[in-house]
């Protein structure tokens, strides 16, 4: 089974169908997948969350991370652990349900807000941690100065306010990955427009990978 590592290195970005339904989960889904989305989260204060994650397991398990946003309760995890789902992200640090989740062998993707909160949660085992809401943040400074303390190969994702226009400015600040919302999927939106937003993103992280490679051939021609 592929790693959340090697899926987070080959696409950095979590797809959250906030508020999809279990009938149309499976074709936004398909276009996000076929975009190069490696991540899909139903957050579960969407319509029947759970038959959606079931669905998409069932179809999509085994090229892409499946899982649940919005955990709150070791009730709803015990239920993400029955649909074969494989992935558990919360909007908080709660410790001991990301130590659960790790029990459990999901992937555990926790909100943190402080340097605090970050540590707690790598601490409990966390895979990555998804600092929420960054849009609370319009300073990236904030970022660069998480980034200098939290370890170097943390996946710390900005949750929130994030557009493939401003990607690039939130990488060179320090984050490594994000979790993509409305700038990326709403309610009611057609497929159509989900293919497009998702393919708008996946050309920001290319060319921001191709500016690196550059960047990287560069400054070893240069000695810099």
């Amino acid at each position: 089974m592929t790693s959340f590592d090697a899926f987070m290195a080959e696409c950095p970005m979590v797809a959250i169908l906030r508020g999809i339904e279990p009938d149309e989960v499976l074709a936004h889904s398909q276009v996000l997948i076929k975009a190069g989305f490696r991540l899909i989260e139903v957050p579960l204060n969407s319509p029947d969350a759970f038959a959606s994650i079931r669905l998409l397991q069932t179809t999509y398990g085994a090229s892409a991370v499946i899982g649940a946003g919005t955990v709150l309760t070791l009730a709803q995890l015990t239920e993400l652990v029955s649909t074969g789902a494989k992935l558990m992200v919360c909007p908080h640090t709660d410790v001991e349900l990301i130590k659960a989740a790790k029990v459990a062998g999901l992937y555990a993707m926790p909100g943190f807000f402080t340097a605090s909160e970050a540590f707690a949660a790598l601490h409990a085992g966390a895979d990555a941690v998804k600092l929420f809401p960054a849009e609370a943040l319009p300073d990236r400074k904030v970022i660069r100065a998480l980034g200098a303390v939290i370890p170097s190969k943390t996946w710390l994702c900005p949750v929130g306010g994030v557009t493939p226009e401003n990607m690039t400015r939130y990488f060179d600040a320090g984050a490594r990955g994000f979790g993509l919302g409305s700038a990326l999927y709403k309610k009611g939106q057609s497929v159509a427009v989900t293919q497009a937003n998702a393919n708008a993103f996946m050309a920001a992280w290319k060319c921001y990978q191709e500016n690196n490679v550059i960047e990287a051939e560069n400054a070893s021609l240069t000695g810099v």
